[in-house]
């Protein structure tokens, strides 16, 4: 009792966190890696995989955290768990590539009720009650009215000779991997009784080599584009910019130790949904910075598009809060029939 108790109060503070490491990520990313022409995508989640398994060993070494050693049998039954999120990651960067980001969002936000029902029928989670449905609309809702514009341009590819089939294939393929990463993720945490840094460790661990595979196989041209530019008879590039983007690479290597732990925990104490709704909702503070402090486009369909999901998320919160409420609470035993030294005295 006492073990679920401390679990529905590290909730709260678990998606906070998640949230924070999510939008410092997204803004570091922003800020920084955009400024400069860096399109290595494989090669910066292999070095940011690489900083967060260094930076867990070294704080290891002084005694300021700890994570299980290094074991063959329990590698090879999270492995299952590293390769949905690098699938996830390259199916995610392929359907940009074709299809336009309203668009993306739009169907990134749909995969949420795959999330929901797949939870309930493959994990027997939570009922996907009505008035959940009623917040995925409206989230679903808010990414359709933002890209309306877009959408009703026939804007919904990035290049208009890209076959439809596969645009829409490779999002299918992301909306899959996206669900199934997060169902890994939450059956392995409950069978292996990992903790947090011990998913730290073996998630970004075993991403490196696939990481890197994948770099060689797709990135060679991209990388030697970069090395002409840096450091061929003709480069312009000066040492500061050089600096800048290392800077910018380590910066958010930092931010995704936070990003794996935040993850980590927000779905052990949470459910694969509620950890989908945040990450469609941890979007809003950065679309209002934006709006605020840059130059994004501020109209009627941007504004619309944020309190929609805005009330989507509040409207989930009350289905979570009525769903608790509704379920059955355990009848306390006798005081004379309890045994000393159960569970509930411990």
């Amino acid at each position: 009792m006492k073990i679920l108790t401390r679990s529905l109060g590290a909730a709260p503070l678990a998606i906070f966190s998640y949230c924070m490491a999510s939008i410092l990520m997204t803004v570091t990313n922003k800020l920084v890696l955009s400024s400069y022409d860096f399109k290595l995508n494989f090669l910066l989640l292999a070095i940011q995989s690489i900083v967060c398994v260094l930076l867990l060993e070294v704080c290891t070494f002084f005694r300021l955290l700890s994570h299980r050693a290094f074991d063959r049998t329990e590698a090879k039954n999270w492995f299952v768990v590293s390769l949905a999120l690098v699938l996830m990651i390259y199916t995610g960067s392929k359907a940009l590539q074709f299809l336009s980001i309203p668009v993306f969002t739009i169907f990134k936000n749909l995969t949420i009720i795959l999330t929901a029902y797949s939870e309930r029928y493959l994990l027997s989670g939570s009922p996907v009650t009505r008035l959940m449905l009623v917040s995925f609309g409206l989230i679903v809702a808010s990414s359709v009215v933002a890209g309306w514009a877009d959408i009703t341009a026939g804007k919904t590819l990035r290049d208009s000779s890209a076959s439809v089939v596969v645009a829409y294939g490779w999002m299918a393929l992301n909306s899959i991997t996206t669900t199934s990463y997060m169902l890994f993720l939450k059956s392995r945490l409950k069978s292996t009784g990992f903790k947090d840094f011990d998913t730290v460790f073996y998630n970004n661990l075993l991403s490196v080599p696939t990481l890197v595979v994948l770099s060689l196989l797709t990135e060679i041209p991209e990388a030697t584009r970069l090395y002409e530019r840096y450091y061929g008879p003709n480069s312009d590039v000066n040492a500061s910019e050089f600096y800048g983007l290392t800077t910018g690479i380590l910066v958010s290597s930092v931010s995704s130790f936070g990003i794996s732990y935040s993850t980590s925990w927000c779905m052990r104490v949470t459910s694969s949904t509620t950890y989908s709704i945040v990450g469609a909702l941890n979007k809003l503070p950065i679309a209002i910075a934006g709006m605020v402090f840059f130059d994004a486009v501020v109209n009627f369909a941007s504004v619309s598009g944020v309190a929609l999901a805005f009330f989507g998320g509040i409207v989930y919160s009350l289905a979570k809060a009525q769903q608790s409420a509704a379920a059955p609470k355990p009848i306390p035993l006798p005081a004379h029939t309890r045994l000393a030294g159960s569970d509930d005295d411990q």
